[in-house]
């Protein structure tokens, strides 16, 4: 019965301390999504300041979770750690296709490719709303950048056929991708069209200064 105590004490132990480093990692990664949610909210407020600083914030939570868990790669690779972590990659992926900067890379954000490219690939809702935003102000080729850009991480994200369990469910994000796309590309169609029709009651107005 003694070598059962101990290995129950032992068990406890490493279950406790387990528990404790998961518990902790659920907060952080609760932190880095609110975070990352208030950044892209920013960037559609052009607030592009503030959304700059909330994704300094950002990484220090995201270095903060790899040490934290760099002994525990089943933790860190656990859905919700990496949810969170795919939503920092989405923040600032967002903000710098909204100020149109480069790209960070995977690299440079310090993350995997797994879900740098699954943050890519919800941009492409974000683009849809700020390419809405503009043309409620009407047709603007910043909407048309934006859409362009759209097409090319779709050309980007078709190319990795790779099962789920390498890319977290990346060909799903990918399937939802194409539509949003179409959807949008029919919104700035039909917001050209206006455009167009616009100007031309306007010069035809012109050749009238009488009719005004």
């Amino acid at each position: 019965m003694q070598e059962f105590t101990e290995l129950i004490e032992k068990a406890k132990a490493v279950f406790d301390l387990r528990t404790a480093i998961r518990d902790q990692a659920l907060i952080q990664a609760r932190a880095l999504t609110r975070l990352a949610a208030h950044t892209i909210r920013a960037i559609h407020r052009d607030e592009a300041s503030v959304a700059q600083e909330m994704l300094l914030e950002a990484r220090v939570l995201v270095l903060n979770i790899q040490r934290d868990l760099a002994s525990y790669p089943d933790i860190y690779y656990a859905g919700y750690t990496q949810d969170a972590i795919k939503e920092y990659a989405e923040a600032n992926l967002t903000v710098a296709l909204i100020l149109n900067q480069p790209m960070p890379t995977p690299d440079e954000l310090g993350i995997e490719y797994a879900a740098y490219l699954n943050g890519l690939a919800e941009t492409i809702g974000e683009c849809r709303r700020k390419c809405l935003d503009i043309l409620r102000m009407g047709y603007s080729e910043d909407a048309e950048r934006l859409l362009t850009t759209m097409d090319e991480i779709y050309n980007v994200l078709v190319t990795m056929d790779y099962p789920d369990a390498i890319t977290n469910g990346l060909r799903r994000q990918t399937d939802l991708v194409r539509g949003i796309i179409e959807r949008t590309r029919a919104d700035l169609t039909l917001s050209l069209r206006e455009q167009h029709l616009q100007d031309a009651l306007q010069k035809f107005a012109g050749k009238f200064p009488d009719m005004e």
